[in-house]
Order: structure tokens, then C-alpha cells, then sequence
């Protein structure tokens, strides 16, 4: 499992299929699509100054309130997944991230979540710098985004 340096504004995580992920059909089990997606969003938290040691010393954290899932292509056992993940949108709380899986050069999924920032159990405005670090990372979201998050749009 690895997290590579950003490319521009595309972040990338990077993980092996482990052989317990693998379904009677030889392919990758649906649940760990969103694992592995789970994981390429505390990647983005990282990038936007939400990382372990913000959410020990804040009690804050981002919450998955909306997602949605497409399972475009089969992954086998012994692939090497790739998440590009950006951010789409952002308000003063809220941050949806979208998330393409690709092995081999193939798309073979997207993930896009709707985040809320969380502080002591409560949502709760971004502070200015992670604030100021989302909208240096928003890109317009793709056409294939489900259309039921698009009015997010800028911070």
C-alpha cells in the first residue's frame, strides 16, 4: 500500500488485490471496491490537512454522508489497483472527492463521496487552511459524476 506524490491536482493511491478480496468468481468482491476506495480517501484527507495527527489533536474527521459506486470492469486476483482521485467540490463543511480505479490501464470503477467535516461530533466549518488547500485542489467534476451532488461546486 502506497501513496505517491500527487500528480497536479490528480492524487493517486496504490494498493495490491489481496487473495483474501477474491470472490467465487475469481474477481475482486464488490466490498473491497469500497475499501480500497475508503483508503484513497484518507489519502485525500492527507492532502487537505485532515491527517492523523489533525483528527487526534481536532476530535475531527471526515464523514462519508453520500457515495456512489460504478463497477465498470472485473478486477482479478494479483492486480495491482491504482485510484486517481480528486476534489471536486468543496463548501465551508463539505467535500465530495471523486475516485476512478484503474489496473492496467483500464478504468475499472468510480467511487464519488460526499464528505462532511466533522469537530466533537458535530459538523462544522473547514478551518482556513484546509479550507484554502481544498480549493487549490478542485477540478470540475467529470461527466460521468451521478448529478445528484453537482450543485457542489466551489469553496
Amino acid at each position: 500500500m502506497s501513496a505517491p506524490p500527487d500528480q497536479g491536482h490528480v492524487l493517486v493511491w496504490q494498493e495490491p488485490v489481496q487473495e483474501a478480496w477474491i470472490d467465487y468468481n475469481g474477481h475482486l468482491s464488490e466490498p473491497y471496491y469500497v475499501l480500497v476506495f475508503g483508503h484513497a480517501t484518507d489519502n485525500v484527507m492527507d492532502a487537505v490537512g485532515i491527517g492523523p495527527d489533525y483528527r487526534e489533536a481536532n476530535d475531527a474527521s471526515l464523514y462519508t454522508v453520500e457515495a456512489h459506486v460504478r463497477y465498470l470492469d472485473e478486477v482479478s486476483a494479483g492486480a495491482d489497483l491504482e485510484v486517481r482521485s480528486t476534489v471536486v467540490g468543496a463548501t465551508g463543511k463539505l467535500l465530495w472527492i471523486w475516485h476512478e480505479m484503474w489496473v492496467d490501464g483500464r478504468l475499472r470503477a468510480t467511487e464519488e463521496i460526499l464528505g462532511v467535516h466533522v469537530v466533537g461530533g458535530g459538523s462544522a466549518p473547514f478551518p482556513d487552511d484546509i479550507a484554502a488547500r481544498a480549493r487549490e485542489l478542485l477540478v470540475d467534476p467529470p461527466e460521468e459524476a451521478s448529478g445528484r451532488i453537482r450543485p457542489l461546486r466551489r469553496a
